[in-house]
């Protein structure tokens, strides 16, 4: 497969009358993308706005972030299942507003969203203070069970990203990057003496908004699946889940993977990059057991001498995550683990709820535990007092002057598991 992704530099968006991108400056036909999403019935009201960064401006509570994109050659634009027909993703070519993005906000549904800071403290945290963000702040129809109402709002923040998205159809890129992997019978007669990597992406499938979706399906009622790595960076891959905020994969970071990119850099110079197996988290034990047996078998099938794996939340999660690295490195597969750590606020607590003697390549995002004060902001997109019932939250935590104390928790990337975030580590 051949994917093509042009990146249109974003500087700065507007609101107006038309949607379109000039010499950097996108700007968004508010009042069209308005009628647009309030096609959907089961939509009461839409409130638009924009957060750029540097402005002392929170986002809260942000239910999802999404980049608009459009398809320019392959497949079909949007987000085939989904949004669209049904159609193959990793191929062709598609154009990015990049450094833009639509961030979804509104009731919560789930206890389990998150805040976005565009300066200051907050910013420091979040990879979505250094987007210029058109922020959808969705009201649905009265009666709605959570499920419905998660639903709306998803589509919605999908649907504003391809209505903006289009804006770059006729664009020529600033920057075009191409990913192209072969069969894997074609890469390793290319490259016979690289370690072959297989990635094992862990993604949050529990029910109760806690889902992820793969051309529309949910991952929670299918087998870990094999992907060529250009599907999930071109919109195969969706968030529909209300997991801790520090740690969700927005959909966002799915159609940016870092690891993808990371380990695509490494392709034919160090490493024989295999592909992606997506791996479903379960509540059941046996589900548990399922799923990290299939994903050994499938590294085996295909011959990986090493495999990478990446968490999604933490807490039972941990489990799979010990799991797949214990049955990996039993039958002589070479495990990278990426997760965070549950610490407690000193930092001391076990920072994970299992633990193996093979896990000895470890490497956290985190403390999802740790202590921040966010300072007042001029302007608040959304509802302030939505912390106190967000995960990392506490009823206490807006204080009188405006300003929130919460765990990194609540904060969106903050410990990314797919180390999609600001944060750095030192070694001694």
């Amino acid at each position: 497969m051949k994917l093509e992704i042009g990146r249109i530099y974003i500087k700065d968006i507007q609101l107006g009358k038309e949607t379109s991108v000039i010499d950097g400056v996108l700007t968004v036909d508010k009042q069209g993308l308005i009628d647009n999403l309030k096609e959907d019935g089961r939509i009461k009201d839409i409130l638009i706005d924009v957060a750029r960064p540097g402005e002392k401006v929170r986002i809260i509570p942000v239910k999802d972030v999404i980049e608009p994109r459009v398809k320019i050659q392959g497949g079909n634009n949007g987000f085939p299942g989904v949004t669209s027909k049904q159609a193959q993703c990793g191929e062709g070519r598609t154009h990015v507003l990049y450094g833009a993005a639509v961030v979804t906000v509104g009731d919560i549904v789930g206890f389990q969203e998150g805040v976005v800071d565009m300066w200051g403290e907050g910013a420091k945290w979040t990879p979505f203070s250094k987007t210029y963000n058109l922020t959808v702040d969705i009201q649905v129809v009265a009666g709605l069970d959570p499920h419905t109402h998660e639903e709306t709002v998803r589509i919605a923040g999908l649907r504003a990203s391809e209505f903006i998205g289009l804006a770059g159809e006729n664009v020529t890129p600033d920057e075009v990057l191409t990913f192209e992997i072969g069969s894997m019978f074609e890469e390793t007669t290319k490259y016979p003496d690289l370690p072959k990597v297989i990635y094992a992406e862990m993604n949050i499938t529990q029910g109760l908004l806690h889902d992820t979706y793969i051309y529309g399906v949910n991952q929670s009622g299918i087998l870990p699946a094999l992907l060529h790595a250009n599907e999930e960076i071109d919109n195969a891959v969706i968030s529909g889940n209300c997991v801790a905020a520090c740690d969700k994969i927005t959909t966002y970071q799915h159609q940016n993977n870092s690891v993808i990119y990371d380990l695509y850099a490494q392709h034919g110079k160090e490493i024989n990059f295999l592909g992606v197996i997506m791996v479903p988290e379960h509540t059941t034990l046996a589900g548990k057991v399922r799923a990290s047996d299939y994903t050994v078998k499938l590294a085996k099938m295909l011959g990986a001498d090493g495999v990478v794996v990446s968490e999604e939340g933490y807490g039972n999660p941990d489990s799979d995550l010990l799991m797949i690295c214990k049955k990996c490195e039993r039958n002589g597969i070479k495990t990278v683990l990426i997760t965070d750590e549950c610490a407690g606020r000193d930092g001391l607590s076990q920072p994970l709820s299992d633990t193996a003697v093979e896990a000895v390549a470890v490497i956290s995002g985190g403390n999802v535990s740790h202590v921040v004060t966010l300072l007042p902001a001029d302007k608040v997109i959304g509802n302030a007092a939505a912390i106190a019932v967000l995960s990392g939250g506490w009823e206490g935590s807006l204080l009188e002057d405006g300003s929130m104390m919460c765990e990194l928790n609540a904060v969106i990337g903050a410990t990314s598991e797919i180390g999609f975030h600001n944060v750095t580590c030192r070694l001694y």
